[in-house]
């Protein structure tokens, strides 16, 4: 396959370029990728460009949670929005919606005005909206260049039914990009069963920290994970990908 791509999720700059040593031709960029991902520093954007100029589109999500957001929030992300896109983003990632469900397509306009000229994804807000039929309609509409979706189930091959229907009804005015559980293995079942060609991984794998002196009895957060296990792209993993989809 020529014309397909394969976007890397990563949350550091060592991952940023294992996932562009791997063959990924753009970058979603955030922090906490334990928690779904939320907004990261500017300063992980500007390490990544002295040393790279691979696409980087820019996670906005001012916290863990769901979608539905205030308007302390809505101001947090329009305004991060412009920060990013002057730093030099190639695209924004966000979402948000109202308490029924729907989309909200009064912070949405916002945030796309926001965005300027830059790509617009909505992320996986789509996946716990109420309908993804008239949500996508409504983020043609406004504008949104790419929803990041895994059809509503929590791994896209689970979600490949309504990721057919909804890459049929996108057509070529919106990019369906699939995400969820996407790794080398289940590509091949993916497109055969979708025709979808955009795909977002992590390609993660736990380190080792390299701390030797470890406080056992004390936890910085939630007690399930260990501060001394570290989540990194892991650069075999998307070139993994890249073969399956180079060869499809």
């Amino acid at each position: 396959m020529k014309n397909y791509v394969l976007e890397a999720c990563v949350d550091s700059a060592e991952s940023a370029f294992a996932a562009e040593a791997g063959g990924a031709v753009r970058l979603e960029l955030c922090a906490d990728l334990i928690v779904g991902g939320t907004t990261p520093s500017i300063c992980l954007l500007k390490e990544i460009r002295k040393k790279s100029n691979i696409r980087i589109h820019v996670l906005i999500r001012p916290r863990f949670g769901d979608f539905c957001y205030t308007e302390h929030e809505a101001n947090i992300i329009e305004e991060e929005i412009r920060m990013f896109k002057d730093a030099g983003a190639d695209g924004i990632v966000t979402g948000a919606l109202c308490p029924d469900g729907t989309l909200d397509c009064k912070k949405m306009e916002r945030f796309v005005k926001a965005a300027g000229d830059r790509w617009v994804t909505l992320h996986r807000a789509f996946d716990v909206c109420a309908d993804p039929y008239r949500t996508l309609d409504q983020a043609r509409d406004l504008g949104i260049s790419c929803i990041l979706t895994s059809g509503q189930k929590n791994s896209a091959l689970e979600g490949k039914d309504l990721l057919r229907e909804l890459h049929k009804k996108a057509g070529e005015t919106i990019q369906i990009l699939a995400g969820g559980g996407i790794c080398a293995d289940v590509i091949s079942e993916l497109y055969r069963e979708t025709g979808i060609t955009s795909y977002h991984m992590s390609g993660k794998i736990t380190i080792d920290s390299p701390m030797t002196y470890r406080k056992k009895d004390v936890s910085m957060g939630l007690p399930a994970f260990s501060e001394y296990q570290l989540f990194r792209t892991s650069k075999e993993k998307i070139s993994d990908a890249k073969n399956i989809l180079e060869n499809l």
